[in-house]
């Protein structure tokens, strides 16, 4: 068959030529280009990613082998690997499909997608072009079982794996069909009674909804954010000693992206959900402390947000023990500027402060190795206290 006469994939379509890839290669967003179009584009002087509009931190180009072999295989159709690759994931989407098998028979095919996302890398974008994804969200989010027994549990938590394998090879424009009251209700309702494992996944989706907002998913980020329901359950994850606790603070940084959702979080405890896990992160190696002190900090642009900080009788104490932390060396110019927000207006704040003590806390700060800009902040809240 001549190439002419062939309709070429979107998959092996460079998006700034729209032309078939010659020499793909990837950029640290993980958006994949044609050589010659993307140098195009960074020697016009331009520092984002062309589909993204993320800022680029890194301008290696990574060739894509595994793009480039499928390109080869697409060309030539009858080769009896491109075969023996294709033929099994046919059977294994009909298997998922079909509306008689039941959540037991439909396992055993989210299983063997689960092993080749983990342990044949190549194969995602097969799968993404056979459109498992679309189906794969369809079978977890449209149809819940109100028993939630071990066998649905396990073929959702299977569900949800394979598509957060999934989603960074596809298109994020397929999570909009959570945008439809009954896919959000779902995914509400799972979040509610499913096991921890679930609430993970579902945290996690989150945040790849939400770090997309101003793209693809940015109507459903703020459609999020208006589910007060959810809100109150991924700060109730936030406050609970746990790993999970990890993922809800994922999942809430990101929504914050939306001055919208920052809002409504702060109506919903945000303040005494970060509050709490920052204090619990002191018995922890390795934590997100640092995240969350930013996002305490983003948040008191609202007024509610330093009432709540002032109201709650740790929370200028936890802003205090994040001034100077050893393990956490990035919370602490955070710390420091929402500790001067809050203290430059309220008496109460400075006294909870001064007894907590950020004195020293500032003192040990200003003998450290952070950076001048911190020391600046630093002594100017010491001349406010």
């Amino acid at each position: 068959m001549k190439e002419g006469d062939m309709t070429v994939p979107h998959l092996f379509r460079c998006p700034i030529s729209l032309d078939l890839f010659t020499d793909p290669v990837t950029l640290c967003t993980g958006q994949t280009y044609d050589r010659s179009s993307i140098e195009e584009w960074l020697a016009a002087g331009n520092l984002t990613c062309p589909v993204t509009m993320q800022k680029l931190h890194d301008f290696s180009l990574v060739p894509n082998h595994n793009l480039l072999h499928l390109i080869q295989q697409w060309r030539h159709p009858l080769h009896p690997d491109y075969l023996a690759t294709i033929d099994p994931l046919v059977s294994l989407k009909n298997s998922l499909a079909s509306p008689s098998a039941t959540f037991r028979h439909k396992l055993p095919a989210l299983q063997k997608i689960r092993v080749l996302t983990d342990e044949t890398p190549s194969t995602n974008s097969f799968l993404i072009e056979m459109g498992f994804l679309p189906l794969l969200l369809q079978l977890v989010f449209e149809t819940v079982n109100p028993e939630f027994s071990q066998e649905y549990v396990n073929f959702v938590e299977q569900g949800l794996a394979c598509v957060l394998r999934l989603l960074p090879f596809g298109e994020l424009e397929c999570l909009n069909m959570l945008k439809e009251g009954s896919n959000l209700e779902s995914f509400v309702v799972l979040f509610e009674h499913g096991s921890v494992t679930m609430k993970q996944s579902l945290c996690h989706m989150v945040a790849l909804i939400s770090s997309a907002a101003a793209a693809a998913t940015g109507e459903l980020c703020a459609t999020i954010g208006k589910n007060e329901r959810l809100l109150k359950m991924l700060i109730s994850v936030v406050k609970q000693n746990s790993e999970i606790s990890e993922a809800g603070i994922k999942a809430i940084s990101a929504l914050c992206c939306l001055e919208s959702n920052r809002e409504k979080l702060v109506q919903q405890g945000l303040i005494d959900g970060l509050v709490t896990y920052i204090l619990n992160s002191e018995r922890k190696e390795r934590s997100m402390a640092a995240t969350a002190m930013a996002r305490i900090e983003q948040a008191l642009g609202d007024e509610r947000a330093k009432e709540a900080v002032i109201r709650n009788p740790n929370g200028v104490k936890a802003m205090v023990k994040m001034v100077f932390r050893v393990s956490e060396e990035e919370g602490s110019e955070s710390a420091v500027n929402s500790l001067t927000k809050v203290c430059g207006e309220s008496l109460e704040a400075r006294e909870k402060a001064i007894v907590g003590g950020v004195l020293t806390q500032l003192l040990l700060l200003l003998q450290s190795q952070c950076s001048g800009r911190t020391k600046t902040k630093a002594t100017t809240l010491l001349k406010l206290l």
